[in-house]
């Protein structure tokens, strides 16, 4: 194994401190982050109708509205 993926090996296996991330390892951070980018690729391409932003937060604040 050459040292590049020996290191990338030995990095992604490091567990990481809540202080650093909220995942266990950088390996959990990577997926989650391609899962992330994923969805948003998806979203941009969507055909869907979108939902203008004054709709969402007017939504938003009578949910807000009704339980405080």
């Amino acid at each position: 194994m050459d040292n590049s993926r020996q290191f990338r090996y030995i990095f992604s296996m490091t567990k990481l401190t809540p202080i650093e991330s909220e995942f266990a390892t950088s390996e959990d951070a990577e997926a989650h982050d391609a899962w992330v980018r994923a969805k948003v690729e998806r979203a941009l391409a969507s055909t869907k109708q979108r939902i203008p932003h004054g709709e969402v937060m007017a939504k938003a604040q009578a949910v807000l509205d009704k339980y405080t």
